[in-house]
């Protein structure tokens, strides 16, 4: 009985397998484990029922990887590039040595000969703006020879100003009759502190409203509206209100030397008839030279130029 029993596990090992078909479903379709391709270099791993380990990238290849991966560089275009002016053709350049050589052989005319030049040379298709440019001796550094003012031109500038003035009172009457595009306080102001209307671009101010007004310095400072006394935008109890406005709608022009002690302003439109804009030109070179400081020492105007928006400066003899 005993050598029955112990045969019996023998009969199970050696008893066929089933044929495949009639294997169940889930071990005929059992899923192949995916190959993993070695490096070169090694052997690939025996063929089992269990996937294969992770592995891991061959220090070599990686760089390889890397570079491959990189982004291209970008390709630059042809034609204009950013923070380069585009390029002039022939007919430009030649008539840009042109104005040049007559410009040299005309040397420092006077005032009415380099208007007529100036309005030979001309090439732009708009009204261009007429400048006026003055070299002065004076030491920047020094703060007596700050050269500063303003100046009413004869024949205006040529354009529409938008004045604002900021008063109280009566004055606010009298300055919208004189043309002020707008006048008032306390609205104003609040107004540009917290809407930023910028809508104007002459602003004056009466004495008794500047305490109110220099609230104001960080917004109109840097974009030149502060009202000053130097610049004549502040007005005194004594000056009269219209007539300051009615200065700056004809074409009151401010000027403010730089650090190398140059003047410059705009006085008039290329437009204007020659004497119109030999006035205008005249009034401003005068009005710069009453201003001349008392500690300045040798020549105090050492050149004038006027040019226009699109043309080369002309040197006037005056």
């Amino acid at each position: 009985m005993a050598k029955k029993q112990a045969d019996k596990p023998d009969e199970a090992k050696e008893k066929p397998a089933a044929p495949a078909s009639e294997q169940p479903a889930a071990e005929a379709k059992k899923p192949r484990a995916s190959k993993a391709k070695a490096p070169k270099g090694e052997k690939a791993p025996a063929a089992t029922g269990e996937p294969a380990p992770p592995v891991a990238p061959s220090p070599v290849a990686a760089p390889v990887a890397a570079t491959t991966a990189a982004p291209a560089a970008p390709v630059k275009k042809k034609g204009r590039q950013p923070g380069r002016p585009p390029r002039r053709g022939k007919k430009l350049l030649n008539k840009l040595k042109n104005d040049r050589q007559k410009i040299a052989k005309a040397g420092a005319p006077p005032l009415k000969q380099a208007i007529a030049l100036l309005k030979q040379i001309k090439r732009a298709k708009f009204d261009e703006t007429v400048e006026v440019h003055m070299s002065l001796g004076i030491d920047t550094t020094q703060s007596d020879q700050m050269i500063r003012g303003s100046v009413p031109l004869p024949y205006g500038l040529g354009k529409v100003k938008r004045v604002v003035v900021f008063c109280q009172g009566d004055n606010i009457a009298k300055a919208k009759e004189a043309g002020a595009d707008f006048a008032g306080g306390d609205e104003l102001i609040e107004k540009i502190q917290k809407e930023g209307w910028l809508d104007f671009d002459v602003a004056l101010a009466t004495q008794d409203m500047m305490g109110k007004v220099s609230r104001l310095g960080k917004i109109l400072g840097p974009r030149g509206l502060m009202p000053t006394p130097k610049a004549g935008t502040v007005l005194t109890a004594g000056q009269d209100v219209a007539q300051a406005v009615r200065e700056q709608k004809a074409g009151k022009v401010e000027y403010r030397a730089d650090k190398g002690g140059n003047v410059h302003a705009g006085v008039g439109k290329i437009s204007f008839d020659d004497d119109k804009l030999a006035a205008n030109i005249t009034a401003f070179v005068e009005q710069v030279r009453a201003a001349k400081p008392a500690g300045v020492k040798g020549h105090y105007v050492k050149s004038i130029t006027i040019a226009g928006t699109m043309t080369p400066g002309i040197p006037v003899t005056m």
